[in-house]
């Protein structure tokens, strides 16, 4: 995973499904020539600078709650978080773009703040916003996205929906690594697609989504690039035996049902839920 350097400093493009910098928006995405599903659409995902997002929702939060918005850790304006740190209640003004159905942009929202963001077991940052979902209802007429409480399956057809492309891959859930590193990192659990979802730079943070339930099951955020094995947007699979596979040209996503247990009572993260096993800050 590449970060998008500031200043005179050289600009990193991320291929792949990690994060895109903002130059990339010039760049067209790659034809697509395959049938699409239309199961899902780009309602209620967003466009960041560098990546994709979307407004979720947890089956327990409020119309009156502040909004969340997920996108993966390494998509954050402050930079990678290293390997073991997790980002808690730290002050954000960033701003997002929210699409319709048809990728039109119809409003920008801000965060209040990043509620949380790692890159340690999985990949995600999910931002409080200063709307609630009521108010983004109300005033957009854009639902959030449900996260799902439930792991998915093997075989599951997925779409991956971008708000910075505009655009929704369709694929299938592959299988599962037990294991996923890439460079200093290690994702745990993460999803396997088949090949159909050729996930780009700039998708980093697209909910993943059952196209059954419409509800959203992981949030993609890399892909092997057909490099060196487990270094930087090559990541390997490692099994229960330690044994290392990779898959060039294959992208993944990690799971969001651990999320679930970790958003309390007026959608604040409470990492001391009983079931929550997302990591903690001075865990090792």
């Amino acid at each position: 995973m590449k970060k998008p350097l500031l200043g005179s400093l050289l600009t990193l493009l991320l291929v792949g499904a990690t994060a895109a910098p903002a130059t990339a928006a010039a760049t067209a995405a790659p034809a697509d020539d395959r049938p699409t599903t239309q199961a899902v659409d780009l309602a209620g995902t967003v466009a960041l600078s560098n990546c994709s997002g979307s407004v979720v929702r947890t089956p327990d939060s409020a119309p009156g709650d502040p909004a969340l918005v997920m996108s993966n850790g390494h998509c954050l304006e402050s930079g990678f978080p290293g390997a073991g740190e997790v980002v808690v209640d730290e002050p954000s003004s960033r701003t997002f773009e929210l699409l319709d159905a048809s990728g039109g942009e119809v409003a920008t929202l801000q965060a209040s703040k990043v509620a949380y963001a790692t890159m340690t077991d999985t990949d995600v940052s999910l931002y409080e916003l200063t709307s609630t979902y009521e108010e983004i209802e109300s005033e957009h007429g854009i639902t959030a996205l449900e996260l799902s409480a439930d792991r998915p399956s093997e075989g599951t057809a997925i779409s991956v929906a971008s708000g910075y492309w505009k655009r929704v891959y369709s694929c299938d859930i592959d299988g599962f690594a037990h294991e996923l590193r890439e460079g200093d990192w290690t994702f745990k659990d993460s999803v396997r697609y088949t090949a159909a979802c050729d996930t780009v730079g700039g998708t980093s943070g697209s909910p993943v989504l059952d196209d059954a339930t419409g509800k959203v099951v992981a949030v993609n955020n890399t892909g092997h690039e057909g490099g060196t094995d487990c270094a930087v947007n090559n990541p390997c699979e490692v099994d229960e035996n330690g044994d290392i596979t990779s898959h060039p040209g294959i992208s993944y996503a990690q799971q969001t049902h651990t999320i679930v247990p970790c958003v309390g009572t007026g959608n604040k993260i409470d990492l001391s839920a009983p079931d929550c096993a997302l990591p903690k800050p001075g865990e090792e």
